[in-house]
């Protein structure tokens, strides 16, 4: 991903907005299980990189947040890298290992989710 100048938590967000399309700057974190600073944080960058577009909502204190053109294509540009990526970590681990990952890091969330710990 760093070759693409993106994180993997940009490519995430990219990602999100792509099937979501415009949604509160809330709802995004709430999707994504993110404080909302860091959340800001990061996209205010992704903003400056004219990868996503804001908007005031009904009233100022809600952000509209969705995809730019330009990140459309920095996420179709970096998409092979992530398959790629991906791929190779499931190779490492084996299926039953990945397998168990992905339960592990849904538990994850749904805990610190539940008990307001993000």
């Amino acid at each position: 991903m760093r070759e693409h100048g993106l994180r993997a938590s940009q490519f995430t967000i990219l990602q999100v907005l792509s099937r979501a399309g415009e949604i509160t700057q809330g709802t995004l974190g709430d999707m994504l299980a993110m404080d909302s600073t860091t959340l800001t944080r990061t996209l205010r960058v992704m903003a400056r990189s004219g990868w996503i577009a804001q908007r005031t909502g009904k009233d100022r204190r809600e952000r509209l947040v969705r995809l730019s053109s330009n990140g459309t294509k920095k996420m179709q540009e970096t998409l092979p890298a992530w398959n790629k990526s991906q791929q190779d970590l499931r190779h490492k681990l084996r299926a039953n290992n990945w397998e168990q990952l992905e339960t592990l890091l849904n538990q994850i969330v749904d805990i610190t989710t539940r008990s307001g710990d993000l």
